[in-house]
């Protein structure tokens, strides 16, 4: 197994680092957290990964991943002692791409409805893109009906992957989440979330500046 040696770039609140963090956790890979600002980068990422989004990986060996979910598989092809990629990898690919495509395209334009329509007041938000968004967890829902996870009845990457997205989403409004609009997908949500492995990847961090960053 991995050893040492290894840097992460995260933000606490992005639900891309968060995902990558569960991954790198229940791999057991240790790295040297970095947090950061967004706005306000630390030129040692910018030089490993210019395009300046969380989260980035510097492996021991210099290797940069800075794509979530290529963190994830890279951590759990090195050790996956739940078995997080035991099932069928076609099927659990297509859902995760259809949540983190097209849901979270709407799932943005839901929560910063201000950013595509300048008219409208810094919290306002589109529920047309609400219901939008709505499409894409309906069959979650119907998976989370039979089963408690989302490809059976133990936790798997395709649970871990997503799940930082649709926490975002039930936080948007969390009244109207909490009716609740989708009974089986909020018992999921809530039982990853208060989850021993959540509640210690979501530990806060001092804002990395460049000197005597934590290890």
């Amino acid at each position: 197994m991995t050893t040492g040696g290894h840097i992460l770039y995260s933000f606490r609140r992005c639900p891309y680092a968060m995902r990558a963090r569960l991954a790198l956790k229940i791999a057991d890979i240790p790295y040297a957290h970095r947090e950061v600002l967004l706005r306000d980068k630390p030129p040692e990422m910018l030089a490993v990964s210019p395009k300046g989004t969380v989260p980035v990986l510097v492996c021991a060996d210099g290797r940069v991943i800075d794509e979530s979910f290529d963190i994830m598989l890279w951590a759990l092809e090195q050790n996956d002692p739940e078995g997080w990629l035991a099932p069928d990898r076609d099927e659990m690919m297509a859902l995760i791409s259809e949540i983190e495509g097209p849901f979270v395209q709407h799932l943005v334009r839901y929560k910063y409805a201000s950013r595509f329509d300048t008219s409208q007041r810094r919290n306002h938000v589109n529920r047309e893109e609400r219901d939008k968004a709505c499409v894409y967890l309906q069959p979650l829902e119907a998976r989370l009906s039979q089963s408690a996870f989302v490809m059976g009845e133990t936790v798997s990457l395709a649970d871990q992957a997503i799940m930082p997205f649709i926490r975002q989403f039930a936080m948007v409004e969390p009244d109207w989440w909490s009716a609740p609009q989708f009974p089986a997908l909020a018992r999921w949500l809530s039982g990853l979330l208060h989850s021993d492995l959540f509640q210690s990847i979501m530990k806060k961090y001092p804002q990395w500046t460049g000197a005597a960053a934590p290890t």
